[in-house]
């Protein structure tokens, strides 16, 4: 268990193996644990050094603002990342995201094209107003206040949420809710749903990858279109038989997809491919 301090308090984190560093991070009400596989699998290869986040509000991070401003959306979590690379000395580093994760590592590719070779989004809304409905409701504080009153009605609506999935993704997210407090639950969220990256794809010149379920129902899959239209340089997989969290749903094929995408170093593939 590893921690650095940063102006919104201690940010907690992960690693594990030798050389290029990977920076990996996670969703909306979930925290670094939702990469182990993905992390054993790339260390074992010996060529990457795998750095797994927890977002300021969740997982073992702070949870409560050290200074006036909230740390809890999408600008401050790309600070957060920026932060972390400078305190371990990473220049720059692909950089994968799950859920908001990959929004965050989208807009940090946008902002600070330097610091990132390759960006990876998985499951991840480009325009927040692909969320599930119940997502985007949320993100408002008297509806969050609401279900935080009532730990029944949060639990009722997630289990409505992941009925399909498997039980080690329930169970992930159920424990990880737990740590969450109702500031970073809401103002996430909030934020994400606000968020539109849509007309800053075109100048986006960095390698980008798209990984989405075919049958997500929490983030619409139609992101990866948008993605497909508006990046010049883009790879897409699509998994048939996954939902939200295809690491877990097919994690064989996921793999090939990560390990072709970090192999690849061609830079000028238009409108990549559908898998």
């Amino acid at each position: 268990m590893s921690s650095i301090v940063t102006e919104q308090g201690i940010l907690h984190y992960e690693s594990i193996g030798r050389g290029q560093p990977i920076i990996l991070l996670h969703g909306w009400i979930n925290s670094w644990d939702v990469w182990r596989e993905m992390m054993i699998n790339l260390a074992n290869t010996r060529r990457y050094r795998v750095y797994a986040l927890d977002f300021w509000g969740f997982g073992d991070s702070a949870k409560a603002a050290q200074v006036q401003t909230t740390p809890f959306q999408i600008d401050s979590y790309v600070e957060m990342v920026n932060q972390f690379m400078d305190a371990l000395g990473i220049q720059k580093a692909p950089i994968f995201g799950h859920s908001m994760g990959g929004t965050v590592a989208l807009q940090m590719s946008l902002s600070h094209p330097e610091r990132v070779e390759k960006v990876a989004l998985v499951g991840s809304p480009v325009t927040g107003r692909s969320l599930h409905p119940f997502l985007q409701l949320a993100g408002y504080g008297s509806i969050a206040k609401l279900i935080w009153r009532y730990p029944i009605m949060l639990h009722s609506i997630m289990r409505i949420l992941l009925a399909k999935d498997s039980k080690k993704v329930r169970t992930m997210i159920f424990r990880d809710v737990q740590r969450t407090t109702i500031e970073s639950f809401f103002r996430s969220i909030g934020d994400l749903r606000d968020t539109d990256l849509r007309s800053k794809l075109p100048t986006l010149d960095i390698p980008t990858l798209g990984i989405y379920g075919a049958k997500d129902k929490i983030v619409s899959p139609s992101n990866a279109d948008l993605l497909r239209n508006g990046v010049r340089s883009v790879e897409i997989t699509l998994l048939d038989q996954s939902r939200h969290f295809p690491m877990t749903d097919e994690p064989e094929l996921f793999l090939q997809a990560v390990h072709s995408f970090l192999s690849n170093h061609n830079h000028s593939s238009a409108n990549g491919q559908v898998v």
